[in-house]
């Protein structure tokens, strides 16, 4: 995690990067984390019961699949999942996004 008054230099943090998925918290900000993902295989089907989740694609393009559609995210878009709704995450190849959740997020879902 990144020190407070720090420039946080997100390619610096991702760019050997090479997991199928790899996400850790870059930073708090009051009682939120950001996390930076690196999605090289889809997440699976799951929801947050306290927490809304919105994910800032830094790289690539994510599709957010939600009970009655799917979204795209592409690089430099934002989309939040309210706390509660099921979602899923695929990557179209490799994906870097920052997440912004609660830092007690707690997750229900499938982990198969």
């Amino acid at each position: 995690m990144a020190d407070k008054l720090e420039v946080i230099d997100i390619k610096k943090y991702t760019k050997d990067i090479d997991d199928k998925w790899k996400n850790f918290v870059l930073t708090t900000v009051n009682d939120h984390v950001i996390r930076v993902s690196v999605l090289n295989r889809d997440f699976h089907w799951h929801s947050h019961l306290n927490s809304d989740e919105t994910f800032l694609v830094i790289e690539g393009e994510l599709f957010i699949d939600l009970e009655d559609r799917t979204e795209t995210v592409r690089a430099g878009q934002l989309f939040t999942v309210p706390k509660g709704v099921l979602h899923r995450t695929r990557p179209k190849g490799r994906v870097v996004n920052l997440t912004i959740e609660h830092k007690d997020c707690d997750v229900q879902g499938n982990a198969s």
